[in-house]
This record gives C-alpha cells, sequence and structure tokens, in this order.
C-alpha cells in the first residue's frame, strides 16, 4: 500500500479545498476592487483555477496523484456537463462555422506526425544521449506512446505501448512527459483564450461566424431566461445525469461487445468505454436540443453545465506535479521543443488562412488533450462552444492509433 506524504489525502478534504480555491477565484476575479482588477486583466481567472490545484499537489498540500477525484470528475462530471452545455447548442450555427476548424485540427495532427521525428533529430545533435536507449528502452519507441497520448487519448497511448514493445519504466517516464508538457501547453491555450479578442483583430482574422454563433446563442439565453426554481434544478440534474447513467450503460454493453465480436476496431478506440460515454453524452445532449428541454438553458443548464467543469479543471490541474521536470530533463526538453512544432505550424496556418485564435486553440487540444480538456478550452471562449471541442476530440480517438503508428515509424527511422 502506498503510504502518502502530502499533508491531505482524504478526498472529500480535497474536494473541500478545490471547493474554496474556485470560490476565491470566482469572488477575486469578480470584485470590483482595483488590485483584483488589474491583476485579473492580465491573468486569466480559468488558468489560475487549473495551475493553483496544481501547485497545491507539487508542495505536497494535497495527494492528486492517488486522489480518486480526477476520476469521478471526468466519468461523471465531464459527461453530464458536455449534456447540459450541447443541450441548446445551435447545430445549425456550429456548421456555418466552415472548414477551418478542420483545418486547423488536422494541422494539429500533422505538426504532431513532424514534431516528434524533428524534435529528435534535433536532440541527436545537441544532446544524443537523451534520445539513445536500446530495445524497450530506445527512447524513440518511448515517444510512440506520447504520439499515442497527443493525437488520440490514453486508449491509443496504451496501443503504441504494446505495438512499440515500450519498457515500464521509460513508459513512466513518458506519461510524466505527456501530463506536464501538455498542461503547459493547455495553460498557454487558456491564456490566449482570454486574449482572443485583441489578437483576432490585430491578424485581421476571420470570425464573422464564429461571432454571428455567439450572439445567437446569446439571443436564444435572453429569451428563454427566467427565474431558476428548485424544479428547475432537479431537472436539470436529472437530464444531465440521467443521460451520463445511461452512457455509462451503453457504453459498458457496447465495448466489451466490440472487443469481443470486431477487436481489429481496437485501433479506433472503439473498444474503449471512455470513447463511448464521451460519444453517448454528446449524442444525448445533441437530441435533447431538439426537444422542449433546450427551454432549460433559461433556467441556467449551461451555468451548472459550467460549473461542474470548473471541478474538473481543478481536478485535471491537481494531477500535474510541476517538479517532474527534474527527474528526466532531457526527456521533457524534448517535449517542449515537439510542441513547439506543432505550435509554430498551428500559427503559420492560422495566420495564413485568417483563422480565429479558437480554431487553432480547439483544433490544438483536440489533438493534445483530448475529450477531457477539448471541452475546457472552447468553452473558455463561450459555453456554447464546448461541443466543437468534443466532436473534434472524438475525430482525433478515431485516428490517434495510426497517426501514432505513422509517427513510430519516421521516429524510427531518424533515430537509426
Amino acid at each position: 500500500m502506498h503510504e502518502s506524504h502530502a499533508l491531505i489525502t482524504n478526498d472529500a478534504a480535497i474536494l473541500g479545498v478545490l471547493a474554496a480555491t474556485l470560490g476565491i477565484i470566482f469572488h477575486t476575479a469578480h470584485s470590483d476592487r482595483p488590485a483584483f482588477r488589474k491583476f485579473y486583466k492580465y491573468v486569466p481567472s480559468l488558468l489560475l483555477c487549473y495551475f493553483i490545484p496544481a501547485l497545491f499537489n507539487t508542495f505536497g498540500l494535497i495527494d492528486g496523484e492517488h486522489s480518486r477525484l480526477y476520476f469521478v470528475s471526468s466519468r461523471f462530471l465531464l459527461p453530464a456537463t458536455l449534456v447540459l452545455l450541447t443541450l441548446s447548442i445551435d447545430l445549425q450555427g456550429i456548421l456555418r462555422l466552415g472548414p477551418k476548424a478542420l483545418i486547423m485540427f488536422f494541422t494539429g495532427t500533422a505538426g504532431i506526425i513532424l514534431g516528434g521525428p524533428l524534435a529528435i533529430l534535433i536532440f541527436s545533435f545537441v544532446s544524443p544521449d537523451t534520445v539513445g536507449g536500446a530495445g524497450p528502452d530506445a527512447v524513440w519507441r518511448g515517444l510512440t506512446t506520447v504520439a499515442g497520448s497527443w493525437i488520440g487519448g490514453s486508449a491509443n497511448q496504451a496501443a503504441m505501448k504494446e505495438v512499440f514493445e515500450v519498457g515500464d519504466e521509460l513508459f513512466s517516464a513518458m506519461v510524466a512527459v505527456d501530463v506536464l508538457v501538455a498542461s503547459l501547453w493547455m495553460a498557454v491555450l487558456l491564456y490566449l483564450a482570454g486574449e482572443s479578442q485583441a489578437i483576432d483583430r490585430r491578424v485581421g482574422a476571420d470570425t464573422a461566424a464564429l461571432e454571428q454563433l455567439r450572439r445567437r446563442v446569446t439571443e436564444f439565453q435572453e429569451k428563454v431566461a427566467r427565474v431558476t426554481t428548485l424544479k428547475d434544478l432537479m431537472i436539470i440534474a436529472a437530464l444531465g445525469f440521467g443521460v451520463t447513467g445511461l452512457s455509462h450503460i451503453l457504453a459498458d454493453w457496447l465495448a466489451p461487445w466490440i472487443q469481443e465480436h470486431a477487436p481489429l476496431l481496437s485501433r479506433f478506440s472503439l473498444t474503449s468505454r471512455f470513447f463511448w460515454l464521451v460519444v453517448f453524452a454528446t449524442t444525448g445532449g445533441l437530441l435533447l436540443s431538439f426537444t422542449r428541454a433546450r427551454d432549460y438553458e433559461g433556467a441556467g443548464a449551461s451555468k451548472v453545465g459550467s460549473a461542474m467543469l470548473y471541478f474538473l479543471i481543478a481536478s485535471i490541474g491537481m494531477t500535474m506535479d510541476i517538479t517532474a521536470v527534474v527527474e528526466r530533463p532531457g526527456l521533457f526538453a524534448l517535449g517542449g521543443v515537439w510542441m513547439a512544432i506543432h505550435a509554430v505550424l498551428l500559427i503559420v496556418v492560422a495566420r495564413a488562412i485568417k483563422a480565429p485564435v479558437f480554431y487553432l486553440a480547439v483544433g490544438s487540444q483536440a489533438n493534445v488533450g483530448g475529450a477531457a480538456s477539448a471541452p475546457v478550452v472552447a468553452s473558455a471562449f463561450h459555453p456554447t462552444l464546448a461541443p466543437v471541442g468534443v466532436l473534434l476530440a472524438v475525430l482525433g480517438y478515431a485516428i490517434g492509433t495510426y497517426g501514432a503508428w505513422l509517427t513510430g515509424q519516421f521516429m524510427r527511422i531518424v533515430a537509426q
């Protein structure tokens, strides 16, 4: 049994710490005091909701590594959030966003596929030992698992471990690289969300379709707005958790059925329960958007969903250990260069097609973060845009194994 050295290890107490932290952040972010207003002008509150729990974990206040809160948040709160944020979705408006979202998504994928081999090539000249190793401990093999995670998700990452026969110790180091570098990049994207309007104006990005969607959502919210009653809140909870429960039942049945009858589909992540959980929850929300349940947006459905989302953000943050970089700094530097290549390619293409920051951020996070965090970044721009992140993340799951396998072949060539 692992003995934790953290000050707080009880999950109920950790939940209390996270709730208090979120409450303080929201209270100060909406304060009229000049000092707070000046501070939050430069530091987005969403970023603090993510990084302060990370600091709590790093400095041993809470035990994020062994806490079950992230599992509970990702399996219970995330699907309920997807239902409630999708409830009032303007599907036609999202379709009108055009092809730029897909272009940026596939640009992000290309950045991962090309960035890994390029990073190995760079380090083979700068620091050959960092990208050395042989057999199961060859660094290029381990990096294929990062590619699996950054294009698809944890199921694709596990698949790459088996396909390329990665050693257990190296795999543990690669998981740390994956989490820390991806977390730091997500923090950058959350910061960009707060500065998106200024950046879009400066580069002359075409935000017409995005602004029209935001405006239509706002108008709908105003039209159906009403004073929220206890009945409203209970029905909102019933919709969110009811669809979540049904999604779990369907995922628990379908994933093993596919595993038994069509095991080859595992390469598409179709044997992953989490994959189907996200798909069914999003589909449930979409179906409800065509019913009278859509009117519960006026009673605050998306606000309840957003509150759940912030607990998910805090639970993601608390799993991050910033000091992990000390153990194998070369690998983290390599991961940072890889992510930088991904970012540069996204910026170049975004400038070329005049894509808004939203497309860049969500196209990237749908690859790197998957369904757990893509809606977090999307909702930082507007709560109703969360489904765009989910839909792209699901696409990432589908192509993750193929993209990571291709990345692995490129890595094998440059590592020789």
